[in-house]
């Protein structure tokens, strides 16, 4: 079924895109930044899907005083398991078709309102739950949540762009392109935000947040967080932490605590609840310890 976007709701949204508070004008200055990126020559050898808008960040940052941080969006915020667009019900984020363009050059005020709102809006319509329920599990223990009437929390990505394959698949060459096109984004989008907590899901994030912040964050050992495996040697738990004040040349408001495992909990064989439970633990307890 083609998507209508002449729908009362959308209507309302373009009432909407006339009434812009000031972190809302920042917020699509920066997507339209994003958007015009896709067309250009850093982006064409990338991977990505350059049909789907750009994800500055999955819920309400203006509202969120924690975020989770992965490396990009999956694939499967556009496209099904066969490689088709989402439809209708189904769609997470808006893509060319769905606005009913035929190039984002074209994009308009009310566009970008449309984009905007989906991001906000992302847990209360088809949010992927598959993956990030185990991360709002650990997020519950600082009284924040992706979900619920009042969510204070909010999912970024170091890449705001979604790869038709996974990042472990792209080349080293694709990974640098994508990595120095959306440099700057984490850092403006934290400036303008009330977020004071950043956790990091898993080691290549760590890693890839240290290189853009030009920073190394404290290591310890987690005795708790141990994976064992049958046939060689098990995977130690490391947690990872710091505090930063600048990321990518961009002065952040306030200082950020930032708390990261080595583990990610989606995709790493052998994360038990225990683990998760433990990770959770430490996290709560770092985040007080902070606050005094």
């Amino acid at each position: 079924m083609t998507d209508q976007i002449n729908t009362a709701r959308d209507a309302a949204a373009a009432k909407g895109a006339q009434k812009l508070h000031r972190p809302d004008f920042s917020f699509h200055m920066m997507l339209t930044t994003l958007i015009n990126r896709l067309d250009s020559a850093a982006l064409s050898k990338t991977g990505v899907i350059r049909w789907g808008c750009p994800v500055p960040c999955f819920g309400d940052i203006s509202s969120s005083h924690t975020a989770t941080l992965g490396l990009n969006p999956s694939n499967r915020e556009f496209m099904d398991h066969s490689g088709d667009e989402l439809q209708g019900a189904g769609r997470r984020f808006h893509t060319l078709k769905s606005l009913g363009l035929t190039s984002w050059s074209d994009v308009d005020a009310r566009h970008l309102y449309l984009i905007t709102e989906s991001c906000r809006s992302y847990f209360f319509r088809n949010s992927y739950d598959r993956w990030f329920r185990k991360l709002d599990h650990v997020l519950s223990s600082l009284n924040a949540s992706y979900y619920g009437r009042r969510p204070r929390a909010c999912h970024l990505d170091l890449i705001p762009y979604a790869t038709v394959r996974k990042w472990t698949e792209l080349s080293a060459r694709q990974r640098s392109s994508l990595l120095n096109a959306s440099a700057d984004t984490l850092g403006l989008l934290l400036r303008d935000s009330p977020v004071r907590t950043l956790i990091l899901n898993g080691k290549s994030v760590v890693e890839q947040f240290e290189e853009i912040a030009g920073v190394r964050l404290e290591k310890q050992s987690m005795r708790g967080w141990f994976l064992p495996r049958r046939s060689k040697p098990g995977v130690t738990g490391i947690a990872y932490r710091g505090v930063v004040e600048y990321l990518s040349g961009v002065r952040l408001s306030s200082k950020l605590l930032v708390l990261g495992f080595n583990h990610n909990l989606q995709s790493s064989f052998g994360v038990s609840r225990q683990v998760i439970q433990a990770i959770r633990h430490w996290i709560s307890r770092t985040v007080s310890e902070a606050a005094r």
